[in-house]
């Protein structure tokens, strides 16, 4: 194709809503215009968070978004599920500076999806080009995609970029027709062992799922507290702003569905979804009372109970979690691809990355033979 002009944006908010969603087909929220947009607008990234908005945009003769990269310049390693936190050790000891670097995900979310939005894959070698230069000019030292889709590899691939395996936990829809029929596709002990964690959470709370406009002001208020405690025990404090959670709760409300667990009137859990045609996406989660298995109860059973009541062939349950397993979730490979710039460093990256790749294949195969199915 002819050479193309790629452009260094401010803001996603910048582009039109129609224009960017339609380099997105596929329809994944996390980097659909409103998600994006919503981070910014509430302060979730930008100044002051290390996450500063540096999307790449490439428009067509009628000066119309062709092809686009959401990505951010990033000053640490937070919120990103894909760690580098050792290279960038190894690189500083020796003299360099590995900060900023530049991000191409959708922030705080590990889900894979697409990350080269493109009308056409014509325009992938171009927007990976355009990374790349922005690199270089810069003097950053790296470009990382992460939680890249898999039918996106041999893009980066054929650019040179270095590919990285990691693994999550999905549950796959294999035609159930309830929450029996799936049980009734494990062992008879991992059958019993999630009836009874099962009974046990259902036991203690009322359980309801909420979605679309349904969602109150007040259950994004008692979410907040939930996701509060969750992010200050896990990353000292929040990533996302309360603000964050009102304009989703607009702008994405069709794309939601809240799993709230209620002592009495009080909730006391939840957590939150998004939903595609095709996923059902587990990412919030956090309690204010701890009641035994209501953890496994709203963020893995009652995601199984969604998806086969929505017709959703998989659940996405979010980043690490081997527990995971013994609960009807298969490990599967994630992927994130990487442009080092010092060419000493890229074949040290390199080297690791082999040795990592032959271990997390090997574990992959290792944790589905573990899983909870019936054998043949």
């Amino acid at each position: 194709m002819p050479e193309v002009a790629a452009e260094l944006l401010n803001r996603v908010g910048d582009v039109a809503p129609t224009a960017w969603d339609a380099l997105n087909p596929r329809g994944n929220p996390f980097v659909s215009h409103a998600f994006l947009s919503a981070l910014e607008e509430s302060g979730s990234v930008g100044s002051g968070t290390g996450w500063s908005p540096a999307p790449i945009l490439i428009r067509d003769g009628n000066d119309i978004p062709a092809a686009a990269l959401p990505a951010y310049l990033k000053t640490h390693s937070q919120g990103e599920y894909v760690f580098d936190h050792h290279w960038a050790d190894a690189f500083e000891r020796a003299g360099g500076r590995y900060y900023p670097k530049l991000q191409i995900a959708a922030p705080f979310s590990p889900v894979p999806g697409p990350r080269l939005l493109m009308r056409d894959p014509s325009y992938a070698a171009s927007l990976l080009a355009a990374a790349e230069t922005l690199v270089d000019q810069n003097g950053l030292s790296s470009a990382h995609a992460t939680f890249v889709d898999e039918s996106e590899l041999d893009y980066y691939r054929a650019a040179g970029w270095l590919v990285r395996v990691g693994t999550q936990f999905h549950w796959q829809n294999r035609g159930y027709g309830n929450f029996d029929g799936f049980l009734a596709a494990l062992s008879s002990r991992k059958r019993k062992a999630i009836r009874k964690e099962r009974a046990a959470a259902q036991a203690a709370v009322r359980i309801e799922q909420i979605s679309g406009t349904d969602i109150t002001a007040e259950m994004w208020d008692a979410f907040w507290v939930f996701y509060q405690d969750t992010g200050a025990r896990k990353w000292g404090q929040p990533y996302l702003t309360r603000a964050f959670f009102d304009i989703i709760g607009e702008s994405m409300k069709d794309s939601i569905v809240l799993f709230l667990a209620f002592d009495g009137g009080n909730p006391i859990a939840g957590a939150l979804n998004f939903v595609s045609p095709d996923c059902l996406y587990g990412r919030y989660w956090g309690c204010t009372r701890d009641v035994p298995f209501l953890h496994f109860e709203l963020c893995y059973y009652q995601a199984v109970d969604y998806a086969i009541a929505h017709g959703l062939p998989r659940v996405e349950a979010g980043a690490q979690g081997e527990h995971k397993l013994a609960r009807g979730y298969e490990p599967v490979p994630t992927y994130s691809a990487h442009y080092i710039a010092n060419p000493g460093f890229r074949d040290a990256v390199a080297d690791f990355l082999d040795r990592e790749t032959q271990a997390m294949e090997r574990e992959i195969e290792f944790l589905g033979e573990m899983g909870p199915f019936k054998r043949a």
